[in-house]
């Protein structure tokens, strides 16, 4: 990999699949949902809502949200949905600092959660629960969650939620029985993949963070890029990859549309419409490219002759 990093001049991996803030980037979506998050938990609201389909940056925005939070808020982040009712008690009891014992009843967690939210909020001090993957948590756990946000004082709420999830959150938030949480979702935010000139721009932000100072993939890369991902950031990182390690194992500098037509070929998850942009890509190139050569040496020659 070192070796990758000297062929490319770059001083790290530019498409690690691994949400770094380092390689955050802030498209307009993605934008409009960080400065929503902000602002409702800085004015205490209840529930937030950020949805997007797998891959569209949902964990790597909620580390930068909780990167960009100040010293005054207390997050307890849920990486894990699969929670009961009673472990996600126990979980914010611990991250919030409250007394807990293995033999206390369920009223008496309560109590104590309560408490010592109570003694936060007189220091000013703002709790925020952020539960990623949230359409994965069993409904008697989010029904716990709203039994949360109903501990308040007169001026605001003690404690705010964050749920992240894919569309099916969208779907599990429309049965009955779960309204009154629907209800409290003050704001709405959904992730959108990303147009070709915000492709390019990933790409770039992406290269110039792991030290790139020159364009290494063409144009005509990055537009097969975008067909073959459909503009979702962690697919855009995995083609890219691919394609850079092609490149450097045929010894090119710049990853060209051939290397992404591999990648995105090797790539099960790619678009159906970048497949079969890539497959027709393999076949012509070769023709073409040799057309092209063959033009190269006699065609000067040829019009010398004519002139």
């Amino acid at each position: 990999m070192a070796m990758y990093l000297e062929h490319f001049s770059l001083s790290e991996r530019p498409f690690s699949l691994t949400p770094d803030t380092q390689f955050y980037f802030n498209t307009q979506s993605h934008r409009n949902a960080l400065n929503t998050l902000l602002l409702s938990l800085k004015h205490s609201e209840g529930f937030i809502k950020i949805v997007g389909e797998v891959g569209t940056g949902k964990t790597l925005l909620c580390r930068k949200l909780l990167s960009s939070l100040g010293n005054n808020f207390i997050t307890a982040y849920v990486p894990n949905p699969y929670l009961t009712p009673e472990e996600l008690k126990a979980y914010l009891a611990d991250e919030i600092g409250a007394a807990l014992s293995d033999d206390m009843q369920a009223h008496q967690v309560m109590m104590s959660i309560y408490r010592r939210l109570i003694q936060l909020a007189r220091k000013n001090r703002q709790v925020v629960l952020v539960v990623d993957e949230a359409q994965a948590m069993p409904v008697e756990t989010i029904e716990a969650l709203r039994l949360l946000t109903n501990l308040e004082t007169e001026k605001r709420k003690l404690v705010q939620v964050v749920l992240l999830g894919q569309p099916e959150l969208d779907e599990l938030l429309n049965r009955p029985d779960l309204r009154q949480l629907k209800q409290r979702i003050v704001f709405n935010e959904y992730l959108s993949p990303f147009s070709l000139k915000g492709v390019r721009a990933y790409i770039e932000h992406r290269l110039n963070s792991a030290g790139s100072n020159q364009k290494l993939f063409s144009r005509t890369a990055v537009w097969l890029l975008s067909k073959g991902s459909g503009g979702i950031p962690r697919l855009m990182n995995v083609i890219a990859h691919k394609a850079m390690m092609v490149a450097y194992g045929k010894g090119d500098k710049t990853v060209k549309a051939s290397h992404v037509a591999k990648a995105i070929v090797d790539t099960d998850e790619s678009s159906k419409a970048g497949k079969f942009l890539a497959l027709r890509w393999h076949l012509l190139w070769p023709v073409f490219g040799g057309v092209a050569a063959v033009l190269c040496i006699f065609l000067p020659q040829w019009i010398g002759g004519v002139l």
